[in-house]
């Protein structure tokens, strides 16, 4: 099955470490990344899609994050 996630954060080297985190676990970048802006707190937020190819049968009770 595969597997999507869209993470989003403040553009930080958090939000790159989570990026790469991912990466480094086999998600793969889906698309390019976006950016927006938060005038409420004055900052940039970043977000990114990634897949993942895993076996197994689509179940609502899966956490993205475990992957």
């Amino acid at each position: 099955m595969k597997l999507y996630r869209y993470l989003t954060g403040p553009d930080d080297s958090t939000f790159c470490k989570r990026v790469s985190a991912a990466l480094n676990k086999g998600w793969q970048l889906h698309g390019a990344p976006t950016l927006t802006f938060d005038p409420v707190k004055g900052r940039v937020i970043c977000g990114q899609a990634i897949v993942k190819d895993v076996p197994g049968d689509w179940s609502d009770d899966i956490t993205l994050s475990d992957y």
